[in-house]
């Protein structure tokens, strides 16, 4: 399945690094227009350069703190006025609050919800008028409990919640709301790429625990975003699909 994106415009809330860059890729290859965010600037720098070494259409590239509402706003106003309009919003940064403590919490609040919540409401009349759509990243941790990263988990539930609520809201409008929950995904860098190396028990029972006997790469929850975005799911709203390799069944 190829996509065809030529025309659209696209921003992509946190995704200089694993899922999120995936996701810039491939709207890029695509053929859209595209922005992102992140906080680091290095690493935007890298994505921007890697999409110019594939000679295709200029990134658009921000720092940003997400889980700072100035400066979402602000970011999100400046990436529309950049690409002229907007078509598609993927909300994708994660703070990935672990401890059960102030401060997990607080942190997956202000990124993980908030992040998404502003993001939409600064979006949505963009979207409106083009009839637009939604992507929240949430995650399988949503599903059931979790004793390792309870705040990460809770408002990951809440983002898929929230997914389904805007999709009602704003059906009327022509907008679409969905979601996608990756699995246990591994990229250089990543939390699954440092527990190989550091807690190779965990990884080793999680790898364990899918029935593909492999975790998941971030282009095959690219591949998913992009059908969402797409015309093809034309028909598909307020709807957060697993990608997980039937982890969540074992």
């Amino acid at each position: 399945m190829t996509f065809d994106f030529h025309g659209r415009r696209v921003i992509v809330a946190g995704g200089s690094k694993g899922i999120g860059r995936a996701i810039v890729l491939g709207f890029a290859r695509a053929g859209a227009s595209v922005s992102v965010c992140a906080r680091g600037q290095a690493s935007l720098d890298a994505l921007a350069e890697e999409v110019a070494g594939e000679g295709l259409a200029a990134l658009h590239v921000a720092p940003c703190d997400i889980g700072d509402k100035t400066a979402l706003e602000t970011y999100l106003q400046s990436a529309m006025d950049e690409l002229g309009g907007l078509d598609v919003l993927v909300n994708c940064a994660s703070a990935f609050g672990r401890e059960d403590n102030e401060e997990g919490w607080l942190s997956s609040v202000e990124v993980d919800l908030m992040g998404t919540v502003r993001a939409g409401h600064t979006c949505l009349p963009a979207l409106k008028e083009t009839g637009g759509t939604i992507i929240n990243i949430a995650s399988i941790a949503a599903l059931h409990a979790s004793t390792r990263t309870a705040p990460y988990a809770a408002i990951k539930a809440a983002v898929a919640h929230y997914t389904g609520s805007l999709a009602v809201t704003m059906a009327p409008h022509k907008v679409r709301v969905n979601g996608v929950a990756p699995g246990s995904i591994e990229f250089p860098g990543g939390v699954w790429d440092q527990a190989r190396q550091n807690n190779p028990e965990l990884y080793q029972r999680i790898r364990g625990g899918i029935p593909f006997g492999r975790l998941g790469t971030p282009e095959e929850v690219a591949d998913v975003a992009l059908f969402l975005a797409s015309d093809m799911a034309r028909w598909i709203t307020g709807q957060t699909l697993v990608v997980d390799g039937g982890q969540v069944l074992s």
